[in-house]
């Protein structure tokens, strides 16, 4: 992906990243595709998207599913921004943008569906850009935070997705069980199949599930090209697949 550029394409919707620091990653593009076709078996009719970012996740999602989303973000420059993709795009009157911190998010609903791709790196170094600090930090919100909301949010019997970085599963699963929430699937991503895993999405819910699998996937081949399971994935959504 090119990062210069102010925008990047997708086969039904364009996100424009000019205002914020917010920009395309091909794991956060394979989440939001994998989300979306597990999400399309369910019965799911309103979702939250937490840490919405420029809309990317909301997007995805709501070319494959019929579904109401509230897609919250508590940076201004990324909210604006998201606001402006989706109203670009043939789903805009199924999202709407929150301009809020998601711990002073009220609602009057409880979601079928919670989906997060929360901050990166608690507790680490950070970068010297205060909005690429709440983008990618902990210091706004931390993992569980994010698991209490859902744990507060979700319907009875409802579905949640995380990304995270891969070394966090092992804290996340530990602080899913703590709230009650149980995991079902677990994807392991791997930047090729030469690399360790960078990236784990975990897909659970507040209701016992018997069903676990693990899932391991690589993006890149040998070659440096697009695996094909990848390829399965994200085929709908890419222009050059």
């Amino acid at each position: 992906m090119n990062m210069a550029n102010p925008y990047f394409q997708f086969k039904q919707f364009t996100i424009y990243h000019d205002r914020c620091a917010m920009k395309v990653t091909t794991d956060s593009c394979f989440f939001g595709a994998w989300v979306a076709k597990e999400m399309h078996s369910a019965q799911i009719k309103n979702v939250l998207d937490i840490g919405c970012g420029t809309g990317l996740l909301s997007l995805m999602v709501a070319q494959k599913n019929d579904v109401e989303i509230d897609a919250v973000e508590i940076d201004k420059e990324a909210a604006l921004q998201a606001k402006q993709n989706i109203e670009s795009s043939p789903w805009k009157n199924r999202i709407k943008v929150f301009n809020q911190d998601i711990l002073n998010f009220q609602s009057d609903k409880k979601y079928d569906c919670i989906i997060s791709n929360p901050p990166f790196y608690e507790n680490e170094l950070t970068p010297e850009s205060h909005r690429k600090k709440i983008a990618h930090h902990s210091e706004q919100l931390t993992i569980l935070q994010v698991i209490e909301t859902i744990n507060t949010q979700l319907k009875e019997g409802g579905l949640f997705f995380l990304l995270l970085p891969y070394k966090r599963e092992q804290q996340a699963a530990r602080l899913l069980l703590q709230n009650k929430l149980q995991l079902s699937d677990t994807v392991v991503l791997c930047q090729s199949v030469t690399h360790s895993p960078f990236r784990v999405i975990l897909k659970g819910s507040n209701k016992k599930n018997e069903r676990k699998r693990t899932i391991r996937m690589s993006i890149c081949d040998e070659d440096k090209k697009y695996t094909e399971p990848f390829i399965a994935v994200l085929k709908d959504y890419y222009l050059y697949l």
